[in-house]
């Protein structure tokens, strides 16, 4: 599979993520399936976060691994925390360094290859996450860091403060959640489209080199469910049947293949449990869209063009 360097940085990583958010409605012996075919698939980069499921996610997917054929070393480990859920966002120390230690202990390793800040926390001391950094970083705990859902301000109020460079930074972002994009091919213009509500978020990425992870890339609305094969969805599923057919891959390969085109060279988290869907997303990896099939994908999910 294609590698991406993650924030300009040497890190290599596959292009396409495994998302393991639903990993605690599975057994051991599910779970362990889906890393195994994901790795099989060529994914070497899994994403994780103290909330799934409660901590669940991250403890399932540490007693699977152990039942695997692949070993720690041959994966990229990612986690995130800051969000109590239904609570408060919380940066402080105390919070941090717990969630580590919990993260790592329900994930059964040592380090982790990259921790993210997960939503911003309005009350961010970046100082105090500076020093956070540091000794995560000095005590071999973890070697990269990113954040989510950061607009371009809160990224680089927080870099700013750092000895590390922020390398990612996950997003939403998918055929069917386009806001990122919608407003600047609607600048100058009155309608809702044309509201900026990240900051020139992408553009902003791009020319700080700064790797977007896009979540929930077969997702339409805040989780409300998938639009490949969605009745809802006539139009869209139509025209991606029509790229399907062209490639010879599934609509969930395409979807991803969508994403992949943008010349920002995104890195996709995959969040099926399902290994033929596993599958049949990888299939993006060397599929690459034209310019015509991407803008008629856009507008049959719903876009317009000025």
């Amino acid at each position: 599979m294609k590698q991406l360097n993650l924030g300009g940085s040497n890190w290599q990583a596959s292009q396409i993520a495994f998302g393991a958010w639903r990993m605690d409605a599975l057994s051991v012996d599910q779970a362990a399936k889906a890393i195994d075919t994901a790795y099989d698939c060529g994914i070497n980069f899994v994403d994780n976060a103290d909330m799934y499921g409660k901590g669940e996610s991250e403890q399932r997917f540490g007693d699977a691994l152990k039942k695997t054929s692949v070993k720690r070393e041959d994966l990229f480990i990612q986690t995130k925390a800051a969000i109590v859920l239904g609570e408060k966002y919380d940066f402080s120390r105390e919070h941090i360094m717990n969630a580590i230690e919990g993260s790592m202990k329900r994930l059964g390793v040592d380090y982790l290859d990259s921790f993210l800040l997960h939503r911003p926390d309005p009350l961010m001391e970046p100082e105090e996450v500076a020093e956070i950094f540091d000794d995560l970083q000095k005590e071999g705990k973890v070697r990269h860091f990113g954040v989510s859902n950061f607009n371009p301000q809160q990224f680089l109020l927080l870099q700013e403060s750092l000895n590390q460079r922020l390398l990612v930074n996950q997003v939403q972002f998918s055929l069917m959640h386009t806001p990122m994009i919608d407003h600047g091919i609607h600048s100058n213009m009155a309608d809702d489209r044309s509201i900026n509500r990240d900051g020139e978020l992408i553009e902003f990425s791009r020319r700080m080199d700064v790797t977007l992870q896009a979540w929930s890339p077969f997702q339409y609305g805040f989780f409300e469910g998938v639009f490949i094969d969605n009745p809802k969805f006539p139009e869209l599923n139509q025209e991606l049947q029509k790229v399907t057919d062209k490639y010879e891959v599934s609509k969930n390969a395409i979807a991803a293949a969508w994403i992949l085109r943008h010349p920002a060279k995104m890195q996709v988290i995959i969040g099926t449990m399902n290994p033929k869907h596993i599958i049949d997303s990888c299939q993006a990896d060397g599929i690459e869209i034209t310019r015509q099939e991407w803008y008629d994908l856009y507008k049959a999910a719903g876009n317009d063009l000025p």
